[in-house]
Order: C-alpha cells, then sequence, then structure tokens
C-alpha cells in the first residue's frame, strides 16, 4: 500500500471492441505519469491483438463475456483498491479517444484539491456536435435535475476523478450498464457529495460512430424509474381528471369535487407506486402512512393552488387542474422517492 503522502493517479478505461486508438491513448496516459488499468469487457479473439498491445504500458483485466460498462467499471474498482489501496486518485474515460490527455491531466488535479467530491469533465457540446449527443444529453440533463434536485450540465461524460476512499461507495451502486453511471451520479447527489464540473473539449471522432450507447435502450434503462413513475402519474391524473370533470359537470362544488377526485386517484397511484414503480419492500402500513402524510400535504397544497388560479386569477376550471397537477408532480416524485417507498439498499431499480 503507498503512503499517504504520496497520491498515485490512475486512469481506469473499460474497454468493449476498441479500435488501434486506444494503444495511443495508454502510450500517452502512460508518459504523462499515469498508472492504466484497462478493462477487456468481452470483446473477443478479434481484439486481442489491440489488448495484447497494450499490456506493455498498462494493467489489463479480461473476461469473456460482455457484461456492460458498470460491471467493468466497478471490476476496475475492486482490482485498484486490492492493488493500490486507498492512496489515490482515479480518472475513468472512454477508449475511443474522445477524451484529450491535457483533460485528463486537469481533473486529476482537480480531484487532488478536492478529495471526497466526484469531478466531471463537462464537455460543452459547442460546435458541430452529432445530433444524438446533444439531443440525448439535453434529455438526461433535465430528468437528472428533476430526479436529484441538482443540476449537472454533462451528465453523460465518461470522464470522471475521485479519491480512492470512494470507491468502496462506488462498487455498491446498482447497474451494470450505461445506467451504472448515472446511477452514481444520482447516489452522489443523495450522499451529499459535492460534483464538481471541470470544462473539458468536446471531441467526436467520425461522427461519435464507435460509441456502443443505445439512445433508445440505454436511456430506457437509465430512466425506467422515472418513466414508471410518469405512466403510474398519467393512469392517477386520468382518473382524478375524469372524476374531477363529472363532478363538476354535475354541478359539484371545487373544493368537494377536486378532494373526492384525489381519494380515488391516490388510492390507485399508491399501489402502482409501491409495486410497479418503487418495487417497495418496506410493509404496506408504514408505506401507507407516509403516503397518506404526503398525500393530504398536497391536497391542501393542491387545492389552494387551484382556488388562486381559479377564483383569484380566473383561469378556465379545467385548465387550472391540469396547470395544479403539473407543479405537483415534481414534487411528488422527489418526496415518495426519497421518505414514502426509500429502499434501504439504495436500489434505483
Amino acid at each position: 500500500m503507498l503512503s499517504n503522502d504520496k497520491i498515485l493517479n490512475i486512469a481506469l478505461i473499460p474497454a468493449y471492441m476498441p479500435e488501434m486508438i486506444l494503444v495511443e491513448i495508454t502510450k500517452q496516459l502512460s508518459n504523462s505519469g499515469f498508472t492504466i488499468v484497462i478493462i477487456d469487457d468481452g470483446s473477443g479473439e478479434k481484439y486481442k491483438p489491440i489488448f495484447d498491445a497494450v499490456r506493455k504500458y498498462a494493467y489489463v483485466i479480461s473476461y469473456s463475456e460482455n457484461r456492460g460498462k458498470g460491471y467493468a467499471l466497478k471490476i476496475g474498482f475492486e482490482y485498484i483498491l486490492n492493488r493500490f489501496g486507498r492512496s489515490i486518485v482515479v480518472v475513468t474515460l472512454d477508449a475511443d479517444g474522445q477524451h484529450r490527455i491535457p483533460d485528463v491531466i486537469k481533473i486529476s488535479k482537480a480531484s487532488e484539491e478536492n478529495p471526497g467530491k466526484l469531478i466531471l469533465g463537462s464537455r460543452k457540446f459547442s460546435g458541430k456536435v452529432p445530433f444524438k449527443s446533444k439531443f440525448g444529453n439535453s434529455i438526461t440533463r433535465f430528468v437528472f435535475s428533476i430526479a436529484a434536485r441538482t443540476d449537472v450540465f454533462d451528465t453523460q461524460t465518461g470522464l470522471r476523478a475521485f479519491s480512492g476512499d470512494m470507491l468502496s461507495t462506488l462498487i455498491g451502486i446498482k447497474g451494470e450498464r450505461y445506467e451504472y453511471e448515472m446511477n452514481m451520479l444520482l447516489e452522489m447527489s443523495k450522499l451529499g457529495n459535492q460534483i464538481i464540473e471541470i470544462p473539458i473539449d468536446t471531441v467526436y471522432i467520425n461522427n461519435n460512430s464507435s460509441t456502443h450507447f443505445n439512445p433508445v435502450s440505454d436511456s430506457a434503462k437509465i430512466y425506467k424509474q422515472i418513466l414508471r413513475f410518469s405512466a403510474s402519474s398519467i393512469i392517477s391524473f386520468l382518473c382524478d381528471f375524469l372524476v374531477y370533470s363529472l363532478l363538476i359537470f354535475f354541478g359539484g362544488g371545487i373544493i368537494l369535487s377536486n378532494a373526492a377526485a384525489r381519494l380515488i386517484s391516490g388510492s390507485i397511484n399508491f399501489t402502482l407506486n409501491r409495486k410497479l414503480v418503487f418495487k417497495s419492500k418496506e410493509k404496506p402500513i408504514i408505506s401507507a402512512i407516509k403516503y397518506i402524510v404526503l398525500a393530504a400535504i398536497i391536497l391542501i397544497g393542491n387545492t389552494v393552488l387551484l382556488s388562486v388560479f381559479t377564483n383569484l386569477l380566473f383561469m378556465n376550471k379545467y385548465v387550472s387542474k391540469l396547470v395544479t397537477e403539473l407543479v405537483f408532480f415534481v414534487l411528488s416524485f422527489t418526496i415518495q422517492k426519497l421518505f414514502v417507498f426509500k429502499n434501504k439498499e439504495g436500489d434505483y431499480h
């Protein structure tokens, strides 16, 4: 194990079917003073010559089956922790040449200066950027800000750095594929760890054709809990809106109609969220009590806001209902996730 006054800089590169540029990246990192660990994530015999070539500069760990980027990163974390201890800074970067060596050095130094914090190499997406990269990051940035209540500009960056004492926590985070990197951001936000973004160059080689990230399937994995919550909320909202509209149509008052609609839709929403969205393992009665408290608070806020829209701002009764529900959507998701259906394991499903 290294002494505490000596910080070793380690570059960790998960690689799946890499190009020859990986050899040049590894050579440059070695010349820059990095100790390098490369994970061959089941690339196959065809790519053995590339991994043989980088062994001159790096430790290489290989396994036969492709398991995903998250799995590869955690295998690397375990290897580094066991071999080099905690007096280290670990920088993760992609194998396709998108990360410039000066930027790797920059975020490594930032990690040394900010131990215990997650450092992100943040691309600004200026100039000619592939549409799927710019669009994908815009969507993930928006959804992440809702889920974590933290603004991160580049949620998809693979260039990240952290001190060795964070490795045990990172190994325990759920996820084996691309969703792992998003779960890392969510977990660090949840634990109160500060996330620091360091500006880096945006580099795309051959229009980012070498990426193995699928904008549709992998985004679905990353956001499936939020998508399930949205679906549950839509079903509950349709029920709520239908009951509310029917009662208003037959002469019911706003407050009574809203309360009755909320009671019925709330029962449906609780069942869906507990069983399908958050998959809570907590006793139903405990979750139900917390949900009822939350529902009561939201009902009061919902009713007050609805009354303001209709009675003070003279908005249409139906439009005001739509606006009110949108306002309370974010609040409801956050509280249910962090308090009502909280899983002790910290699983984001």
